[in-house]
C-alpha cells in the first residue's frame, strides 16, 4: 500500500490553487525556532525544501501513540508543534494550501487513532483543527490530507514580514472495546520508505 498512498500524495499535489503563481526561483530555506512536544523530541524530526520548491517535507522518527501492553498512560497521545522561518525570496509570499500526513497504524478491533494538526501564521488567528479518525482493524499505512477550502484562498503570509509559520500535529489512541491488558494498539507518523514524512504543500504569490 506505501506505492499507493505515495502516488496519491504526488497526485493531490497538483491541485490549482486560485490567484498562486509558480514557485518562485532561487533558494527556498527553513529554519527552526522551537520544537516542542511528546511526539518530537529533540534529534527526532527533520525538514527539507523540495528541489521545485513547490512543498516542504517534516520526518519524524519517533512519533508513536499507543496504548494496551507495554504501554504507559501517558502515551495514547503524542503532539508536536514546530515554530519555524521560511526563507523566501523577497518578492514572493507564501501560504498553505495542503498538507499530506503519512504514517503506520496498527489497530485492533474496537480500537480507534486520530490524526490532528493545523498551521497559521504568527499574529494572525489560530484556527481549527483538521481531524480524521481510523478505525480497526487497521495494520496498514495512513494517510490524512488536510486541505484548504476552493475557490477560497489559503491565508498568505503578509507580504515582506517575516513571521513564523506554526505546525501543529497530534496522535491519540484508544482502546475503545478492545481489550488493553492482552492487546496494544498504536498510530505513528513517520515516513513511508524513506519517501514521503509529512508534505507540507506551498501556494506562491509575487509580492506587489
Amino acid at each position: 500500500m506505501s506505492n499507493t498512498i505515495a502516488a496519491a500524495v504526488m497526485a493531490m499535489s497538483t491541485v490549482v490553487v486560485p490567484s498562486a503563481e509558480r514557485p518562485p526561483p532561487g533558494e527556498v530555506t527553513i529554519e527552526v525556532v522551537t520544537v516542542n512536544g511528546s511526539g518530537c523530541r529533540a534529534g527526532t524530526v527533520s525538514l527539507s525544501v523540495a528541489q521545485d520548491n513547490s512543498a516542504f517535507y517534516a520526518l519524524y522518527s519517533d512519533y508513536l501513540a499507543a496504548v494496551g501492553v507495554g504501554t504507559r498512560p501517558t502515551d495514547f497521545r503524542k503532539n508536536c508543534q514546530l515554530v519555524l522561518q521560511v526563507n523566501a525570496p523577497a518578492d514572493f509570499t507564501f501560504a498553505i494550501h495542503q498538507v499530506d500526513h503519512t504514517g503506520f497504524a496498527h489497530l485492533e478491533i474496537g480500537a480507534t487513532g486520530t490524526e490532528r494538526s493545523n498551521h497559521y501564521f504568527q499574529g494572525m488567528t489560530t484556527p481549527g483543527y483538521w481531524t480524521h479518525t481510523f478505525k480497526g482493524p487497521l495494520n496498514d499505512d495512513w494517510l490524512a490530507s488536510d486541505r484548504s477550502d476552493l475557490p477560497v484562498e489559503p491565508p498568505y503570509r503578509p507580504c515582506h514580514e517575516k513571521r513564523y509559520l506554526y505546525v501543529n500535529t497530534e496522535l491519540r489512541v484508544s482502546a475503545g472495546t478492545s481489550d488493553p491488558k492482552t492487546t496494544t494498539s498504536y498510530m505513528a507518523m513517520d515516513s513511508i520508505d524513506n519517501f514521503f514524512g509529512t508534505v507540507h504543500h506551498f501556494a506562491w504569490k509575487r509580492c506587489k
